[in-house]
């Protein structure tokens, strides 16, 4: 039986891409290696949204040649947006990578491999670029498919990520991700419904929605569209889910239907990811973002107003192209002011191919990006230490995940189990706090009460809350994460899509 290999870098997209590669190769007889050392093929699903990750898979392309130079027979592939954005530049830097596969074309993987294991050589399967045709032509050629699912590709069986739709039609200059994903494309509502179904029945407890843009979901027929806010509620029906989360979100099209549907249906999880990128109108009119820091500020009030209790988080960009000292300040003053539970940060990282890489100078040194990004994390760090704070004292629901990083480390060096079958687990409340306490390994993947006893500014610790007590103050489904006083006494995050690492 050959074995494969699978490393993944960047965004929850690609994990659940290589989650449905990995499916598609076993339903052909494959089966998953420990290490590259005993993989018959060995696959990189690759990131383009930063350089960093561009880099990281290039070094890993030199650890593997030389397995590849003792064992000519094995396949190395290169997957995902790096492959779509730069195929011969792959293949000139690594001569050795037999296989090279864009996001539209992961379903062919199974044959591309069977094709390359039968001399038939290295070979090249990428979509359309976005200039390359008419909109339905390169729509076409990122062509979709209904996924294989594969549960032992998830970092647990209880949850998983659900696509929505592909692609993205923002065109942000920052971005590369329209030119390596292509056009957005919906998929039909009833197809998301009967694969969160099939998810339910092989034990999923959450899922999490993705696109690019999610909130920008909209399926037309029959004269009939449906958008986020009717798939939202559609999802809440189903037996057997108990969570649902969506990300990542556009800030112009955050509407008041579906805030409405985050506050009224019981399964929504009470979380929303929006990134501002940044807190002046100059630079996100240079980002072109499509919107002013005043409406994104009107969007953020609408969302307060109807949760309250609701986490927002963000992602920003320092030293992007031209941005001066005064246009950070107004980052800084929007991190302080919005109280978001934590923002994704990143230096600006030129991408080619991109309006900012063709017509804005990357101007901003590289010291000063530092310095900002420290100073952009520390004012983060102090508002989500704040906001965690009032939790403790309060009991709250936890969707226990596994291991804690911590233990993680000491399973990974062999380190022995406790004698009574108890490790640091964590898991997550419906708004997506990171909570860290003590309990036995069979409450992995249940919904469990916890009594928060402490609070950093990336994770609460607590304690498993007595059963007596847990019965008489269930955390409500419906109540999202707004805290409870008590009367008696980590995956890849569902953060934003595309921004690599």
């Amino acid at each position: 039986m050959p074995r494969l290999w699978i490393e993944t870098v960047g965004c929850q997209m690609n994990v659940l891409d290589s989650e449905l590669v990995v499916a598609a190769l076993r339903r052909q007889g494959w089966d998953l290696a420990g290490t590259t050392a005993e993989a018959d093929a060995v696959f990189y699903n690759t990131c383009s949204v930063r350089q960093h990750a561009e880099d990281k898979v290039y070094s890993a392309l030199g650890r593997i040649r030389l397995e590849k130079e003792r064992r000519p027979g094995l396949v190395v592939g290169v997957l995902g947006c790096m492959a779509q954005k730069d195929q011969a530049l792959v293949r000139s830097r690594a001569p050795w990578v037999d296989l090279v596969v864009g996001p539209g074309q992961l379903h062919r993987v199974p044959l591309l491999v069977e094709a390359i294991r039968s001399g038939g050589g290295p070979q090249v399967e990428v979509a359309l670029g976005r200039t390359a045709g008419s909109r339905a032509e390169i729509a076409r050629s990122f062509e979709s498919y209904d996924p294989d699912r594969d549960p032992t590709m998830r970092p647990n069986p209880f949850q998983a990520f659900l696509r929505t739709q592909t692609g993205c039609d923002k065109f942000c200059s920052f971005c590369v991700v329209p030119h390596v994903r292509g056009p957005e494309q919906a998929r039909a509502p009833d197809t998301i419904l009967a694969e969160a179904r099939r998810l339910v029945a092989e034990g999923c407890r959450e899922i999490t929605l993705i696109g690019q843009t999610v909130n920008s979901y909209a399926w037309s027929d029959g004269g009939r569209t449906s958008r986020l806010a009717d798939l939202l509620g559609r999802l809440d029906a189903v037996d057997g889910l108990d969570r649902i989360r969506f990300v990542t979100n556009y800030p112009r099209d955050m509407t008041a239907d579906l805030v409405a549907a985050v506050r009224d249906l019981p399964k929504v999880c009470p979380y929303l990811h929006v990134p501002a990128q940044h807190g002046s109108d100059a630079v996100l009119a240079r980002m072109r973002r499509g919107y002013t820091i005043g409406e994104y500020r009107e969007m953020f009030a609408m969302v307060r107003a109807a949760l309250p209790h609701a986490a927002v988080t963000s992602d920003f960009i320092v030293g992007f192209c031209g941005e001066t000292d005064a246009e950070f300040q107004t980052t800084l003053d929007l991190v302080r002011e919005s109280g978001f539970k934590n923002s994704f940060i990143f230096k600006y990282s030129p991408r080619p191919g991109t309006k900012a890489f063709q017509r804005q100078p990357d101007d901003v040194p590289e010291g000063v990006k530092k310095e900002r990004h420290r100073v952009l994390l520390d004012a983060q760090t102090e508002v989500s230490r704040a906001g965690n704070q009032p939790f403790v004292g309060t009991r709250q629901q936890v969707l226990v995940e596994g291991l804690s990083v911590r233990d993680e480390k000491r399973e990974a060096a062999g380190a022995p189990p406790s004698a009574d079958g108890s490790a640091q687990l964590t898991g997550r409340t419906r708004c997506d706090r990171i909570v860290v306490f003590d309990a036995p390994l069979r409450m992995v993947g249940r919904l469990v009460d916890i009594d928060i006893v402490t609070a950093g500014p990336w994770s609460l610790g607590g304690l498993v809350a007595e059963p007596a007590a847990a019965a008489g103050d269930p955390a409500s489904p419906s109540g999202g994460d707004r805290p409870q006083q008590l009367h008696a006494i980590r995956l890849p995050t569902a953060g934003s899509l595309g921004r690599g690492e």
